[in-house]
């Protein structure tokens, strides 16, 4: 669930890149919340409600779609066409930089100035 607001802070995001973990599990969830809704909303007689999430969500899914294509080190673009963005979304990134940006993978190296001072209790 972490990856769904992961996504979600990154709302309209369209710059850097995103791994297939983050896009795949921010597919999953949304659709799990979308047919959980769609089956309250029928038993409720709201079919509304479904779609108003749909549209809500719409633009962190074109944006995290568009960063899964600079994973790959593809343009944006190539997610409207139709079977080669499956393919590309479910091919492994690019390793290291690219010109998207750093590899999201890598871990940030911390230096010593990175951290913060211990706080002296006896201060």
């Amino acid at each position: 669930m972490n990856w769904y607001f992961t996504v979600l802070k990154k709302y309209a995001q369209f710059s850097g890149r995103a791994r297939r973990k983050e896009y795949w599990f921010f597919v999953l969830f949304n659709l799990i919340i979308f047919y959980a809704l769609v089956i309250l909303a029928t038993l409720l007689g709201a079919t509304a409600a479904a779609y108003i999430y749909y549209l809500a969500v719409a633009i962190p899914y074109i944006a995290v779609t568009v960063r899964r294509m600079h994973d790959v080190n593809k343009s944006g673009w190539y997610s409207l066409i139709p079977i080669y963005n499956l393919i590309l979304t479910l091919s492994p990134g690019t390793v290291g930089d690219n010109e998207y940006g750093p590899d999201p993978k890598v871990e940030p190296i911390y230096e010593a100035q990175d951290y913060e001072k211990p706080y002296d209790i006896n201060a």
